[in-house]
C-alpha cells in the first residue's frame, strides 16, 4: 500500500504578476494610490473613469488600494514630485513609502508614466508587489481596468512557495487567466498533514504511483510515513505557460524535475502538462522520464500526485534476481477506492516458478483498522503444485474500554517462504499465528481478557493450541500504608494437533500482597502469595517414557511464594573531562522462598526455561507458562552504578554484577532437564552506554565459577557519527553453542558513492551465515542503489538475492528496492537521500 510523497503544491497566488496601481506620474513621483473599486476581486465592473484635468506630469490622490513609488529620494536630474496647489508648482521629496495593506499593491521603477486610473507603465528595473508575490521585469505595463498586467524582458515571479522566469508574461490577475513565455519554474510546498490511511498505516509496499485511467502508466513508490516531513519541490522549462485560473496551469512541450540544476540529470518530458492544484494532479500526455539524456519509461497518458494524496494506478515495476525464483518482475496496480480504503493488485512473474497473483487491501474507520493480503501461484514450475499464502489482521473498539482483534496467517505448504521469500526474517520462520482476541480495560487497577489461539507449524515441533484463554488480573495499589493487593488469574484449555499428546484444561489463581517501603536513599518490599492450579486432563502423561498416555485425571498444586526485594542507592557528584555528572552505586538484594512440591505427573502445555540473565535472576520463578514453578530457598545479589548527565539527566553508562546464591538443590525441573547442584550460580556482568557522542557499547558476560569457563558473551560497538555513517561490530559467544562475528556498516566512499553491507561469520561451523554487498550513489536528486544479499536457510541450503534501484526523487524508483533488507540488516542505515528521516525507521 502505499502513502504519496507529499509533492509540492505550485500555487501562483494572485498568480503572482503584477498586481499594480496606475496613474499619470513622471520618473520620480511618489506614491500613487488607485482606489480599490478599480481592482475588485468579485468580478464586477470596474467603473468607466471620468474626465480628468491630470496630466502626465500631474499627482493623483494618495488614497485607495494600491500605491506607485519611484526609488526612494530625487535623483539628479530626475524630476520631483510635482502638485498643483493654486498657481504655485512646489517640488516635494518622495515620502518613505507605508508598509502595505492586505492585497495592496506597490509599483517601483525607475520611470513611471501612465494615464491615472487607465494604465500605468514602469520601466527600468521594475518591481511589483503585492502581499508576499514580487514581480520583476525591464518594462512592465499595468491596465486597472481589465487588472491586467504585461512584463517584457527578464520576467521573474516570485512568492512564498513559486518562481518563474522567462522574457514576457501577460496576465489578468485577478481571474488568473494569462500565459508566460519560455519560462524556467520552480515551485515548492509544505506536505498537507495526513488524514486516513495515510496517517494511522504505513505498508511494506511503497511506491508512489504514476497514475493512469484505463491507460498504461507507472507509479511510483511512497515513502513508509515518518514523523519528519520535508518540503516537496519541483519544476523545469516549457514553450509556453498559460493560466487557466486559480491553481491550473497547462505547460507545452514542458519538463518537469526535482532536480534543482538548468541541467537535470532526469526530468518528465511530455508535448503537454497540466499541473492542477485543486486535485494536487500533474498530468502528463506522451510522457516519458529522461535519465542522463536516456529516456528509460514512457506512457501514453500519465498523471503523478503533486502534493501529499494517494491515486489510483500502476507502480513503478520492480524487477530482481535469486536462486530460488529465478528472475523476479512485479508490475504492482494500486486502487484508491476511498479516503479510508485501498488495495494493491501486483502480478509477479518469476522465471523459475512461473507467474504469481498477489492482493493486499486496507481499510481505516474511527473504530477499526485492518489489512489483508492473499498470493495464489498457480501450478509451480518446480514442485508442481498449486502454492499460496494468506494473511488477516483486524483490530476494533467495540464499545469503550472493549478490545477485539483477529491476526490469521496461513501458507500453502511449510517450504513456502523458504521457496518464494528473498527476505531471511521470513524463510526462517518456524510459526505462523492464528489468533481472535477480546480484552475489556475500562479501569486503571483490573483487566480481562479472552483468547482463541492456535499455529501452523512450518519446522519444529507444533505448540499446544488454546481453546481458549480466559485471563482476569487486578492490582489495587492505592491501599492504606502503601500495601498493593495483587491477582494474576487464568484458565485454558489446551489442545494439540498431535494425538499422543496429554490435553486438558488449567486454572491458575495467584493472589499476593505487596509492602512497599520506600524512603529517600533505600527501598524494602516484601511481598507474600499463595499459586494455586487446577488441572482437569482428558489423559495423563505415560507411565513410562514413550508409553501410552493415562487416563485423565485431575491434579491440583498450591505454594506459598515469598520475596523480598531491598536496595540502597548512593549519589555522588563528579566531572570528567571538565562536564558535570552524578553516578550512582546502587546495591541490592533479591530473596525468593518457594517450598518443594512434585510436579512430575503435571504435563508440560507452555512451560520453558527462562534465558538466564539479569532479568531472571530478579524473578520468582525459573520457567516461564504454569505448568512448573520451580523450588527455590536462594538470594540474588548485585550491584550497579550509574553514570547522569549532571545537566540533562540523561544515563550515559551503566554497569552491573550480580549472582545468585542457592540455599538448597533444585528438586522441581522439566522432563529431560538434568537438576542444578552447588550453591552459586553464573556470575553475570553487564556493561553498557554511550561511550561518546557517536559510539556506543553494549556488552554482556556470563562466567562458570565452578568451571572456571565463561558460558555466555556478547559484544557489539557501534559507531556512527552522521547519517549514512554507521559502522557495527558484533561477536556473540555460547559454549558449546554458537561463535559469530557480525561486521556491518554503511560509509562514504567519495564523490557520492556509499559502500553499505554485512558479514556474519559462524566460527564455530567455519563459514559465513549471511552477507550483503550493496552500493549507493546519491545524484543529489536521483540515488542508485544495488545489493546481492545471501543467507542460509538450513545448514545445507543457501538463497541468493540480488537488488538494484533507480530512484527518482519525489516521484517514481524503478528495480527492486533494497532498503527494507538494508534497515533490518545494518544497524544504524540512514536513506542517503532523506537527511530529513528518521535514522532507524526513515522513509522509504
Amino acid at each position: 500500500m502505499r502513502e504519496l510523497p507529499l509533492r509540492t503544491q505550485l500555487r501562483l497566488i494572485p498568480l503572482l504578476l503584477c498586481c499594480i496601481s496606475s496613474s499619470a506620474m513622471p520618473a520620480g513621483l511618489g506614491p500613487l494610490v488607485v482606489s480599490p473599486d478599480l481592482v475588485r476581486e468579485g468580478g464586477g465592473k470596474a467603473p468607466v473613469p471620468s474626465a480628468s484635468p491630470a496630466t502626465a506630469g500631474q499627482a493623483a490622490p494618495t488614497t485607495g488600494a494600491a500605491r506607485t513609488t519611484s526609488p526612494a529620494g530625487p535623483k539628479a536630474g530626475s524630476p520631483g514630485v510635482t502638485t498643483k496647489q493654486g498657481t504655485t508648482s512646489v517640488v516635494q521629496p518622495v515620502p518613505t513609502a507605508p508598509e502595505l495593506e492586505p492585497g495592496a499593491t506597490e509599483i517601483r521603477a525607475e520611470h513611471i508614466r501612465g494615464t491615472r486610473s487607465v494604465e500605468t507603465i514602469a520601466e527600468g528595473n521594475a518591481e511589483v508587489r503585492r502581499d508576499d508575490m514580487v514581480l520583476t521585469a525591464d518594462r512592465i505595463e499595468y491596465r486597472e481596468i481589465d487588472d491586467e498586467v504585461h512584463a517584457v524582458g527578464n520576467v521573474r515571479l516570485k512568492d512564498t512557495e513559486a518562481s518563474i522566469a522567462g522574457p514576457e508574461a501577460r496576465m489578468k490577475l485577478t481571474e488568473h487567466l494569462g500565459q508566460f513565455d519560455t519560462p524556467d519554474y520552480w515551485f515548492k510546498r509544505e506536505p498537507h498533514e495526513k488524514t486516513g490511511i495515510d496517517a494511522a498505516h504505513t505498508s511494506p509496499w511503497s511506491n508512489m504511483p504514476l497514475k493512469s485511467g484505463s491507460k498504461s502508466s507507472s507509479r511510483q513508490k511512497q515513502s513508509q510515513a515518518t514523523s519528519a516531513q520535508r518540503e516537496v519541490s519541483g519544476g523545469g522549462h516549457a514553450d509556453v505557460m498559460y493560466f487557466q485560473g486559480e491553481n491550473q496551469y497547462e505547460l507545452k512541450n514542458a519538463t518537469w524535475s526535482t532536480c534543482q540544476a538548468s541541467d537535470p540529470d532526469w526530468y518528465i518530458k511530455a508535448p503537454e502538462l497540466h499541473l492542477d492544484y485543486d486535485r494536487e494532479v500533474g498530468e502528463a500526455h506522451n510522457a516519458s522520464i529522461v535519465f542522463k539524456d536516456v529516456p528509460l519509461l514512457w506512457w501514453p497518458w500519465a498523471d503523478f500526485p503533486l502534493v501529499g494524496q494517494r491515486q489510483s494506478g500502476f507502480l513503478s515495476p520492480t524487477f530482481g534476481v535469486s536462486n530460488k525464483v529465478g528472475l523476479d518482475i512485479s508490475i504492482p496496480y494500486y486502487w484508491n477506492i476511498a479516503p479510508n480504503y485501498d488495495a494493491t493488485i501486483a502480478p509477479r512473474f518469476m522465471g523459475r516458478r512461473g507467474t504469481q497473483l498477489a492482493t493486499e487491501f486496507r481499510y481505516l474507520t474511527p473504530t477499526e483498522k485492518g489489512e489483508s493480503r492473499i498470493e495464489w501461484l498457480p501450478r509451480d514450475n518446480v514442485t508442481g503444485e498449486d502454492r499460496a499464502l494468506g494473511s488477516f489482521q483486524h483490530q476494533q473498539i467495540l464499545m469503550p474500554g472493549v478490545f477485539g482483534s483477529i491476526d490469521v496467517n496461513g501458507v500453502s505448504d511449510k517450504h513456502y517462504f523458504e521457496d518464494l521469500s528473498s527476505r531471511v526474517s521470513l524463510s526462517s520462520r518456524a510459526t505462523l499465528l492464528r489468533e481472535g482476541r477480546l480484552s475489556y480495560a475500562t479501569s486503571d487497577w483490573w483487566n480481562a481478557s479472552a483468547v482463541v489461539q492456535s499455529y501452523q507449524t512450518l519446522s519444529g515441533v507444533a505448540p499446544y493450541q488454546r481453546l481458549p484463554q480466559l485471563t482476569f488480573n487486578a492490582n489495587r495499589n492505592e491501599l492504606a500504608g502503601g500495601t498493593s493487593l495483587i491477582l494474576r488469574s487464568e484458565f485454558v484449555q489446551f489442545r494439540h494437533v498431535d494425538e499422543d499428546k496429554p490435553e486438558g484444561n488449567r486454572l491458575t489463581l495467584y493472589p499476593q500482597v505487596a509492602l512497599p517501603y520506600e524512603r529517600a536513599g533505600y527501598f524494602v518490599t516484601p511481598k507474600f502469595g499463595v499459586h494455586y492450579t487446577h488441572y482437569d486432563l482428558d489423559n495423563g502423561l505415560p507411565a513410562v517414557p514413550g508409553g501410552p498416555l493415562t487416563e485423565g485425571r485431575t491434579i491440583n498444586r498450591t505454594l506459598p511464594i515469598f520475596t523480598l526485594d531491598s536496595g540502597l542507592i548512593f549519589e555522588r557528584d563528579t566531572s570528567f573531562f571538565d562536564k558535570a555528572y552524578v553516578q550512582t552505586l546502587e546495591p541490592r538484594l533479591y530473596y525468593v522462598r518457594v517450598p518443594t512440591r512434585n510436579q512430575d505427573e503435571i504435563p508440560v502445555f507452555d512451560s520453558a526455561r527462562y534465558d538466564f540473565g539479569l532479568a531472571q535472576i530478579f524473578s520468582e520463578n525459573l520457567y516461564s507458562g504454569g505448568d512448573r514453578i520451580a523450588d527455590a530457598n536462594q538470594v540474588t545479589a548485585a550491584v550497579t552504578s550509574r553514570l547522569v548527565d549532571g545537566e540533562t539527566g540523561a544515563e550515559r553508562l551503566r554497569a552491573t554484577v550480580g549472582q545468585r546464591f542457592y540455599f538448597d538443590d533444585q528438586q522441581v525441573t522439566l522432563p529431560g532437564e538434568t537438576p542444578r547442584t552447588g550453591r552459586r550460580a553464573d556470575i553475570l556482568g553487564v556493561f553498557s552506554g554511550r561511550v561518546s557522542r557517536s559510539t556506543s557499547l553494549d556488552s554482556a558476560w556470563q562466567y562458570n565459577p565452578r568451571d572456571s569457563q565463561t558460558e555466555r558473551f556478547n559484544f557489539r560497538v557501534r559507531y556512527s557519527p552522521d547519517i549514512g555513517r554507521a559502522l557495527n561490530l558484533s561477536y556473540r559467544y555460547s559454549r558449546d553453542v554458537l561463535q559469530d562475528l557480525d561486521l556491518s556498516g554503511q560509509w562514504p566512499l567519495g564523490g557520492g558513492w556509499y559502500g553499505v553491507g554485512r558479514i556474519t561469520r559462524s566460527l564455530k561451523e567455519n563459514r559465513i551465515t549471511e552477507s550483503i554487498a550493496g552500493i549507493e550513489y546519491d545524484g543529489g536528486c536521483w540515488v542508485f542503489r544495488a545489493a546481492l544479499h545471501r543467507f542460509a536457510t538450513n545448514p545445507e541450503d543457501v538463497t541468493q538475492a540480488f537488488f538494484v534501484q533507480l530512484e527518482f526523487n519525489g516521484l517514481t524508483s524503478v528495480g527492486s528496492s533494497p532498503i527494507n533488507l538494508l534497515r533490518r540488516s545494518v544497524a544504524g542505515y540512514g536513506k542517503i537521500n532523506d537527511p530529513v528521516g528518521d535514522r532507524i525507521f526513515g522513509t522509504d
